[in-house]
C-alpha cells in the first residue's frame, strides 16, 4: 500500500499501475466528531479537491475507534455558525453528488448528522460493533438533512420509521443484509484499521464512473407500512416531534425526493424554534454539566471501587445490588436476620430468572450473575469492601447503629454511604472515625432502573472529602446513572421540593377541587401519574410520619389533608383505600366516599367553603411551588446551579422532559409571571391569616432577580 498526503485528505490503495487511487478523508472534532462548522468545512473540502484530482478513483470517509460522527453539534443550532455555508445539506449533496463513488467506513457511534451522512454515501462499510441511530425526536427534534428520506429507500419504510420515531440506535451487525450496508467487518481482529483496510479494498472494486445515489432508489414500503408508526404517535399526543417525523415519513411517500427534503427541512426548523426542543435540548447539556462540580479540579484523583457492600436486602437495597451485578463487581449483601436476607437473595434470583424469560440474560450470564453476590448476616463481610452503601429504615437512631458498626469494619479508605432520602448525612457521618469518607448515595425507586443519583455531600462541621465526591461521580457513570451534588438539608432537592408540591395539591382539594380532578390536571400536564394517585402507591403513611416528624423538629403543625384520610387507617394502595378506593387485583382508582366525608369535615374544620378550582390553577399551584422551593435551594447553596434541579426532577420524579424541568418551564412561562402569580397565592393566603403560607409563596433573592432582569 502507498501513501501520498494531499491537502485535507490521504491517498491510499493501489491501482494497476502501482499509484495510490483512494482517497481516505479522516474526520476529526473529538470527542464524538460533531459535524460544527470547521468539520463541515474539512470535508466539504476534501470532497471537492478530491473530485478534481485525476489520480482519485473512489473516495472513503472514516472517523475515529469511537466515533464515524456522533450527528451535529447542537451547541451551534440558533447560532449564526448553524446557518454559515457550508451547512450540512450542503456537505451531503458534495458527497452524495460526486461523480467518483464515496464509501462511509463506519466505526463506534454513527448518529443523527452521521447516519445522515453515511446515507449520502453511495455505499456503507461498517464494523460490527459500531451503533446507527437517528436520535433527534429525543431532542424534540427530527432528522433534517433527509434522514427521513434516504433511510427508507435503504432499510424497509416500517423498520426506518421505528428507528426514527423511537430515536433508538442498532448495531450494524443486526443490519447485515440490508441495503444500508454493504459489508460487515466482524471478528476478533475488527478494529478501525480492519475497517479502513476493508473500506479501501471496497472502494477500489467500485466502477470508476460512479454508482446510484441513494436518493434515486425506489422507496421500500406503502403507506400500509406506517400503520404502526401511527399507532405509537397517538399515543404520544403531548409531543410534537413525533408527529412532525411521522409527517416527514409520509411525505416520502410520493417519491418525491426534493420535496420530501423539503418537506423535512420546514419540519425540523418549527420544532428547533419551539419550546419542547429547547426544553430537551437545555436538559441534554444539563445532564452533562450536573457531573461539573465547582470547587472539584477534574483532576481530582478517584478511590478504586472493586467490591461493594449494600447493608438491607429490602426492595431497595436489591435493586442498589442490581446496578453493581450489571457492571460485573462483587457485591456483599448483609441482612440482621437470615429470613430477610433469603427474601432479598430469591429477589434477585426472581430478576435474573425473568431476564432469562425475556432475553436479556443468557443461562451463563445469569450464572456469573449469581457468583457475584456474597450473602451474610455478619457485619464482618464488608471488610475487604471499597464502598459500602447502607438502605435500611429512615431512622436516625438505626442509621447511627449501622454506621457504629460500619466503621468498626471497614477497612481504612473505604467509603461509607447512605442511602437516606431525607436526613442529615452529617449527623450521620459523626458517629464514625471516618467522618470525611462519608456520602450521602440517594437511589430512586426502583434503584436498578430509576437514572437520578442524587449524592449528598456534607460542608460542616467536618466536610466530605474530595476524592470520596469524585469516586461518587465516577460510580455514578460507570453505573449508568444521572447524578446531581446536593448538600444537606431536610430531604435533599428532590424531596424537599416535593413538600410543597404536594402541600398544594393538597390546598387545591382543601379549596373545593375533586382529586380526580387534581390528578387530571397535573396528567395533563405531562406527568405519568397525578400527585395523590401517586401519593396512593407511594403509601400515604410515609409521608405523614415524615410530617409528624418535622412538625416537632419545627414547633408547629404541618399536618396535611392527607395526614387525616392516613389517620382513618387508609395508606392507599397496600390498604385499599387512600385518596381512592382499589379492588382487590385492580389498580385502577375508584371514588371513595368514605376520603370525601374526610375531605367535607377538614374543610368544616378549617372553615373553607368549597369553590371551582380549575385545572390551570391546580398546574400553577403545584408547578409554581416546586420553583419557589427551587429558587430557596440555589439561594442556600443547596444546589449548583438552576439546570442541576431540573435534571433531578426529570429524572427522578416523572417530571415531563419535554418542559425541560421545574426551573425551565418558569424560565419559559417568564419568570417575572411566574412571580406576579405566586404574589396572588401569597396574597390569599395572607387573606385567611395563613402567615406560612403566605411565606412560602414570597419569592426568593435568587427568584426576585430572575424576575427582575
Amino acid at each position: 500500500m502507498s501513501h501520498r498526503t494531499q491537502p485535507n485528505y490521504e491517498l491510499q490503495g493501489a491501482a494497476a499501475d502501482g499509484a495510490a487511487d483512494v482517497a481516505v478523508v479522516t474526520l476529526s472534532n473529538p470527542p464524538v466528531n460533531g459535524l460544527g462548522l470547521a468539520l463541515r468545512r474539512q470535508i466539504h473540502a476534501a470532497v471537492t479537491a478530491a473530485q478534481a484530482d485525476d489520480q482519485v478513483r473512489a473516495i472513503v470517509l472514516i472517523g475515529s475507534d469511537k466515533a464515524f460522527s456522533g450527528g451535529a453539534d447542537i451547541r451551534e443550532l440558533g447560532t449564526p455558525a448553524q446557518l454559515t455555508e457550508p451547512l450540512l445539506r450542503d456537505v451531503l449533496a458534495a458527497v452524495e453528488n460526486s461523480a467518483k463513488p464515496v464509501v462511509a467506513a463506519i466505526s463506534g457511534v454513527c448518529l443523527g448528522g452521521g447516519l445522515e451522512l453515511a446515507l449520502a454515501c453511495q455505499h456503507r462499510v461498517a464494523l460490527a460493533t459500531a451503533q446507527l441511530g437517528l436520535p433527534e425526536v429525543k431532542l424534540g427534534l427530527i432528522p433534517g438533512s433527509g434522514g427521513t428520506q434516504r433511510l427508507p429507500r435503504l432499510l424497509p419504510l416500517a423498520q426506518a420509521a421505528d428507528l426514527v420515531l423511537s430515536g433508538r440506535s442498532v448495531s450494524a451487525l443486526s443490519l447485515a443484509g440490508t441495503a444500508l450496508l454493504d459489508q460487515v467487518v466482524d471478528g476478533a481482529q475488527a478494529d478501525r484499521a480492519a475497517l479502513l483496510a476493508a473500506a479501501v479494498a471496497f472502494a477500489q472494486q467500485l466502477p470508476a464512473g460512479g454508482s446510484p445515489r441513494t436518493r434515486d432508489r425506489a422507496l421500500l414500503g406503502s403507506d400500509a407500512d406506517l400503520a404502526d408508526a401511527r399507532a405509537g404517535v397517538a399515543k404520544q399526543k403531548l409531543l410534537d416531534a413525533p408527529r412532525a417525523a411521522l409527517q416527514a415519513l409520509e411525505g416520502a411517500l410520493s417519491g418525491d425526493f426534493d420535496a420530501g427534503l423539503q418537506r423535512e427541512r420546514e419540519l425540523f426548523l418549527a420544532l428547533q424554534a419551539g419550546p419542547q426542543s429547547r426544553a430537551l435540548r437545555h436538559l441534554f447539556q444539563a445532564e452533562r454539566l450536573a457531573a461539573k462540580v465547582a470547587d472539584l479540579p477534574g483532576d481530582t484523583p478517584t478511590r478504586a471501587v472493586r467490591r461493594v457492600g449494600v447493608v438491607g436486602a429490602g426492595t431497595m437495597g436489591t435493586g442498589i445490588a442490581l446496578n453493581f451485578i450489571a457492571i460485573g463487581l462483587p457485591v456483599v449483601l448483609v441482612e440482621a436476620k437470615d429470613e430477610a436476607l433469603q427474601r432479598g437473595l430469591a429477589t434477585l434470583k426472581k430478576h435474573d430468572e425473568d431476564g432469562l424469560k425475556k432475553g436479556r440474560f443468557t443461562a451463563e450470564q445469569v450464572a456469573q450473575r449469581a457468583t457475584l453476590v456474597t450473602a451474610s448476616t455478619d457485619y464482618a463481610a464488608f471488610a475487604d469492601c471499597d464502598l459500602v452503601i447502607e438502605a435500611v429504615f429512615e431512622d436516625m437512631a438505626v442509621k447511627h447503629s449501622v454506621f457504629r458498626q460500619l466503621d468498626a469494619v471497614c477497612k481504612p479508605g473505604a467509603i461509607l454511604a447512605s442511602n437516606t432520602s431525607t436526613l442529615d448525612v452529617g449527623e450521620i457521618a459523626a458517629v464514625t472515625a471516618r467522618p470525611a469518607d462519608v456520602v450521602g448515595l440517594h437511589f430512586f425507586s426502583p434503584a436498578h432502573i430509576m437514572k437520578l443519583l442524587e449524592i449528598v455531600r456534607v460542608k460542616t462541621p467536618v466536610p466530605t472529602a474530595p476524592e470520596v465526591l469524585a469516586t461518587a461521580l465516577e460510580v455514578a457513570r460507570q453505573i449508568g446513572k444521572k447524578p446531581v451534588v446536593s448538600g444537606v438539608c431536610d430531604g435533599f432537592i428532590g424531596n424537599r421540593m416535593l413538600a410543597g408540591y404536594f402541600a398544594q395539591a393538597n390546598q387545591a382539594v382543601l379549596e373545593g377541587a375533586e382529586p380526580t380532578a387534581v390528578d387530571r390536571a397535573i396528567e395533563g400536564f405531562g406527568l405519568a401519574m397525578g400527585p395523590l394517585r401517586m401519593n396512593d402507591l407511594a403509601g400515604i403513611d410515609i409521608g405523614w410520619a415524615s410530617r409528624r416528624r418535622r412538625s416537632a423538629q419545627q414547633g408547629r403543625d404541618v399536618t396535611l389533608l392527607a395526614d387525616r384520610i392516613a389517620e382513618t387507617g387508609r395508606f392507599g394502595q397496600k390498604t385499599g383505600s387512600g385518596w381512592y378506593r382499589y379492588e382487590a387485583g385492580n389498580r385502577t382508582p375508584q371514588p371513595e366516599p368514605q376520603t370525601e366525608a374526610v375531605i367535607a369535615a377538614y374543610r368544616q374544620a378549617k372553615g373553607v367553603t368549597a369553590r371551582a378550582v380549575g385545572a390551570e390553577e391546580v398546574v400553577e399551584r403545584c408547578i409554581y411551588a416546586l420553583v419557589a422551593e427551587g429558587a430557596r435551594i440555589l439561594d442556600e447553596g443547596i444546589a449548583q446551579r438552576a439546570s442541576d434541579i431540573d435534571v433531578v426532577y426529570t429524572a427522578g420524579y416523572g417530571f415531563p422532559a419535554w418542559r425541560g424541568g421545574p426551573m425551565a418551564y418558569a424560565q419559559e412561562v417568564g419568570w417575572a409571571k411566574v412571580v406576579a402569580r405566586m404574589g396572588d397565592f401569597a396574597a390569599q393566603a395572607q387573606a385567611v391569616g395563613d402567615v406560612h403560607a403566605a411565606a412560602f409563596w414570597t419569592p426568593s433573592p435568587w427568584l426576585q432577580q430572575q424576575a427582575a432582569a
